[in-house]
């Protein structure tokens, strides 16, 4: 991709995604996801329905007319967007790959944080690590992010979660709100997932398409793993390899619901058919 391509990809993203997160998303981020606490901030004369926990006694006694601490919300937060790359992201039979949908949720949540003023930082992963990206604040930030979701190319095609989350706790020993954004075709995850979990507040967003939750009848044909490169004749009129795909393709989902339930993340599972912004509205309100 030449550098006006991209650059007129990433505008094209940009436009899209951060209306979506002025007007739709960035009061439901900033509800959903709490600062660290309260921080004081100055003190008023006291008013009629002011809570009296909140008087300041030494500069009530100093003044001899109440006062009161006034507190707000330390605000800052570090969101890390950890986005799977791998060869199976490129699949798509309808509207767009599962990639460019991933792209999108990632944008959409990254112009959220720093609408906020929060840090975002990106990890791309595959069975690697292909990108780390620290944290930090700003809208040229945001936009490098998104330049490097559009132009990664992985090294590896094949699938590591695992090793994806334990790299996060390596490298952000700080809570952090934590979204991984994948297709979840991977297994052994689980235990990593749960340290994970118990440091920062994750999310997995499972991006899929709905045509490769099964098998068709098309008779014979040469099929190709996307993470391997493996090329493979099946007879997609066999009733057996078609039940026996839908049932290795359902275990798939349920570890994912399984180990995100058990880890107590939270978790979504949007189609690139579906309209994502409902789905992460939806996910929001949930949560707040």
């Amino acid at each position: 991709m030449d550098t006006k391509e991209l650059l007129k990809k990433v505008r094209k993203i940009e436009i899209k995604t951060r209306r979506m997160s002025d007007h739709i998303f960035g009061g439901e981020y900033h509800s959903t996801f709490k600062g660290r606490g309260m921080t004081f901030s100055e003190v008023r004369q006291y008013q009629y329905g002011d809570d009296i926990r909140a008087i300041d006694w030494n500069v009530t006694a100093r003044y001899n007319e109440p006062y009161i601490k006034v507190f707000e919300e330390e605000r800052e937060l570090t969101l890390m967007l950890m986005v799977d790359i791998s060869g199976s992201q490129l699949f798509g039979t309808q509207n767009q790959f599962k990639k460019d949908q991933l792209t999108e949720i990632a944008a959409t949540l990254a112009f959220s944080a720093t609408q906020n003023n929060d840090k975002v930082g990106l990890i791309l992963f595959s069975d690697q690590i292909e990108l780390f990206i620290p944290p930090k604040k700003g809208k040229s930030h945001v936009l490098r992010i998104i330049r490097e979701l559009l132009e990664c190319q992985p090294k590896s095609n094949k699938t590591d979660i695992s090793q994806a989350l334990k790299y996060l706790s390596n490298i952000q020993r700080k809570k952090a709100i934590v979204f991984v954004l994948s297709d979840f075709m991977d297994k052994d995850y689980q235990q990593t997932l749960k340290i994970a979990s118990g440091r920062h507040d994750l999310t997995g967003i499972r991006i899929y398409d709905r045509h490769e939750t099964e098998i068709p009848n098309l008779g014979v044909i040469q099929v190709e793993d996307p993470e391997t490169g493996s090329l493979q004749m099946v007879n997609t009129s066999s009733k057996r390899i078609r039940d026996n795909y839908a049932q290795y393709y359902q275990e798939k989902i349920e570890y994912f619901n399984d180990s995100f339930s058990k880890s107590g993340s939270g978790a979504v599972s949007c189609a690139t058919q579906e309209n994502y912004v409902k789905k992460l509205l939806g996910y929001f309100k949930r949560r707040s």
